[in-house]
């Protein structure tokens, strides 16, 4: 593991997919810079890579995520004295459109974290904990397989979370999940612990901490079942529980703190999700619309 990846990985606490694609921008700068010492890694040449990223039509997003791993890479460098100056400061972001991000209906949430009537595996009941907790809380997945038994505050319904950062917050939630997390430690962990297990809340079915290609194939797989339902990830649950708290009437600054947003303005997008139902709503039923 190069340097630059584990200042990407520890320091920056980036998703190991966020790190492959930042190692792949990162490739094609160097690439473009050629032969050249750091040295000439001016702003110059850093308006020059990306007018010519441009140029091949790649989108906006892609764009501002290649502007963002450039400033990371130069500071990096500054920082590691191989740059007298960061010209990554004086680069300019290319605004990436914000797009809707699809949610399930509050009906289709109740259908999805409907528990399976006759299946008590620890499988079964680990999955169903784990669903129960990603809608409960809106927790990214990388903190849910971070969380240890200990994590869980069963008296005030609370969990701790390690979020980006490595910024801790405490997150409430509700009887359902605190039920499947109680079948999940008394009647499904104990079965799968080893000595690998440590103190992790929430367990592969060979004993070690769950990953989180495996907490995606559940999510979909629950989906798949419910009629009408989009194919979500985890984040699509984390989306969900954030438009379902808007749209019951929580403020915005409160779903900030559950989410662990450093930004009000990461959070307003929710807004923009409960308001186009309300204004669907509207149409339907207001005589004027």
């Amino acid at each position: 593991m190069s340097e630059f990846e584990r200042h990407l990985r520890f320091e920056r606490d980036l998703s190991p997919h966020t790190v492959r694609a930042y190692l792949s921008d990162l490739a094609t700068l160097l690439t473009h810079l050629g032969e050249r010492d750091l040295d000439h890694l001016t702003i110059t040449l850093l308006r020059e890579w990306l007018a010519t990223q441009h140029a091949t039509g790649l989108s906006r997003a892609t764009l501002a995520r290649r502007t963002a791993c450039a400033r990371t890479f130069t500071a990096f460098c500054h920082r590691r004295g191989w740059l007298n100056d960061d010209p990554g400061l004086l680069l300019g972001t290319a605004k990436a459109p914000k797009s809707l991000p699809a949610v399930l209906d509050q009906s289709q949430a109740r259908a999805a974290l409907e528990p399976p009537t006759d299946d008590t595996t620890p499988k079964a009941l680990r999955d169903q904990a784990i669903l129960e907790l990603l809608y409960a809380t809106g927790i990214r997945v990388s903190e849910l397989c971070q969380l240890d038994v200990d994590d869980v505050d069963r008296d005030r319904r609370v969990i701790r979370v390690l979020g980006k950062g490595r910024k801790e917050r405490s997150v409430p939630f509700g009887a359902p999940a605190m039920h499947a997390i109680d079948r999940w430690c008394v009647y499904g962990r104990p079965l799968w612990i080893k000595p690998k297990s440590g103190p992790a809340l929430f367990l592969g079915t060979r004993g070690a901490r769950i990953d989180a290609g495996t907490v995606r194939r559940i999510v979909h797989a629950r989906l798949q079942q419910v009629d009408g339902a989009p194919d979500l990830s985890p984040h699509g649950l984390r989306h969900s529980a954030a438009t379902h708290l808007l749209e019951g009437g929580a403020d915005l600054r409160s779903v900030q703190e559950l989410l662990g947003h450093a930004s009000l303005n990461t959070t307003q997008i929710y807004t923009h999700v409960s308001i186009d139902r309300l204004r669907t709503a509207y149409r339907q039923a207001h005589p004027r619309a």
